[in-house]
């Protein structure tokens, strides 16, 4: 599984986020101003001051509810949280077709999120469209939801046709660079703890958690 999409944020976290946000307009800044030269040339969006208070402040939320789900953390071996913002697109604006920078400022690009703060029906447009060698996939999902998916994907936001979508987007430096590495050991991760679940602790269970700890250790950085 290439991607994951999980519910992460409930309704009370989500109406905390979006009044915060919602309060000063003037932290908001063009878009292009944290694009690479390339993707600066088809990014048309607005998003919230990255020094601001509030997006301090929100990032850290992010982060600690990425981190506190295990899901998310078996899917992606987070060893950095890293270039969290916030940002909205009104009607006509779009994001084109791009690939994510594989090394920022803030640090390595192996996985990209992004959160949905909006209720789909509340704008029209704005899908997330993610290719890969075979396929093209649209992403619009319900507030509070994030998808998740690998860095090496070029990927595109369709125009915003009325409405207004707001997201929150970040990058994720895993401990394990390999997109297959990540989907075995998350597989053997799942399996493991669906046994445990099932039937509890047993010899055999024990070697399985063993070898998913060395080869995390063999394949890690």
């Amino acid at each position: 599984m290439n991607y994951l999409t999980h519910q992460l944020l409930n309704a009370e976290e989500i109406n905390l986020i979006k009044e915060e946000l919602l309060k000063d307009n003037q932290d908001w800044e063009d878009g292009k101003s944290t694009a690479g030269s390339y993707a600066s040339k088809v990014k048309n969006n607005l998003q919230l001051n990255r020094q601001s208070n509030i997006s301090q402040k929100l990032s850290l939320i992010v982060k600690k509810k990425i981190l506190n789900n295990d899901l998310i953390k078996s899917f992606t071996l987070p060893k950095h949280i890293h270039g969290i913002m916030f940002t909205k697109s009104s009607k006509g604006m779009n994001y084109g077709r791009h690939i994510d920078n594989a090394y920022m400022s803030s640090g390595r690009a192996d996985l990209s999120f992004t959160i949905f703060l909006t209720e789909k029906n509340q704008y029209k447009g704005g899908e997330l469209l993610i290719e890969n060698l075979t396929s093209e996939n649209e992403f619009k999902l319900n507030q509070g939801w994030v998808i998740i998916y690998p860095s090496t994907y070029l990927h595109s936001v369709k125009e915003v046709l009325n409405g207004e979508r707001i997201v929150c987007v970040g990058w994720i430096e895993s401990y394990i660079k390999s997109i297959e590495e990540r989907e075995y050991l998350f597989d053997l991760d799942a399996g493991a703890r669906s046994l445990l679940a099932k039937h509890g602790r047993s010899d055999e269970l024990d070697l399985i958690f063993k070898s998913y700890s060395n080869l995390l250790r063999v394949m890690g950085d």
